[in-house]
């Protein structure tokens, strides 16, 4: 097990809910619900963190409850701040749309002429290599 979320502190191998900190955790969604940013949503429950600090807890699922810890907050409140937040976002200019990945293919197969030539410059070399590529070979055989 990682770090213990805010709002919980483990007793005898068991998290169990940190009743002061629970507390500021229902304010805090309460806050960020009633319209407020998260910046002061945090400062109305009485919580310092960060912004992104802030953000986590509100999409944290454990307190939602699971096998390990005790729930802190109602399955609809978690929805609407999620909900919420999304809506923000998008207002912002926020989301960001995964692109489509274009497959790109690389030839692997080439009609090449014999090389007649030799140089002492790689370079050269190498060009003069590249200007005997004839065609690009198709895995299906065409050209």
């Amino acid at each position: 097990m990682g770090h213990t979320p805010f709002g919980y502190r483990i007793e005898n191998g068991k998290a169990v809910i940190d009743k002061a900190a629970a507390e500021q955790i229902k304010i805090l969604y309460q806050s960020y619900l009633s319209g407020d940013s998260l910046d002061t949503a945090a400062k109305k429950a009485g919580i310092q963190s960060f912004h992104a600090g802030i953000s986590r807890i509100l999409r944290n699922a454990c307190y939602l409850g699971n096998e390990y810890y005790p729930a802190i907050i109602d399955p609809n409140i978690f929805a609407a701040a999620e909900a919420e937040r999304i809506k923000r976002a998008e207002k912002l200019g926020r989301i960001l749309e995964p692109k489509e990945e274009t497959e790109v293919v690389f030839p692997t197969v080439f009609y090449i002429k014999e090389a007649a030539q030799r140089f002492d410059d790689p370079f050269q070399q190498a060009e003069y290599a590249y200007s005997l590529i004839e065609m690009e070979v198709h895995e299906d055989g065409s050209q």
